[in-house]
């Protein structure tokens, strides 16, 4: 079984006991959390379409810890002009284990 679920403004796919790295989540390590924005259910040949979620489809998970991707620079150049900037950034994410997923039981 697995879902298609949105998390802050992204889409995953997920499946039960999988981890994701997904945009900072604001909650401390070890604690659980419940997504309801569920695009897509699928269970062998029962595939399940929200319009735009499916209603009763829930996805849990919990935090696994915080960190930093790599390094991402950002390089702006216009020739003959004397003009270049060099800027980076390092994004943060929250790793997440899937523990269930519910389906809507219809």
């Amino acid at each position: 079984m697995y879902a298609l679920v949105e998390i802050l403004g992204k889409q995953y796919k997920a499946e039960k006991g999988t981890t994701l790295n997904v945009d900072k989540i604001e909650k401390a390590k070890g604690d659980k959390i419940e997504f309801d924005s569920v695009l897509l259910l699928a269970d062998k040949d029962d595939i399940k379409i929200g319009t735009p979620y499916v209603k009763g489809a829930k996805i849990k998970a919990d935090i696994q810890e915080h960190g930093k991707d790599k390094k991402v620079i950002v390089f702006k150049y216009k020739r003959r002009k004397d003009y270049h900037k060099k800027q980076g950034h390092r994004a943060q994410f929250t790793t997440i284990r899937i523990t269930d997923i519910i389906g809507s039981g219809k």
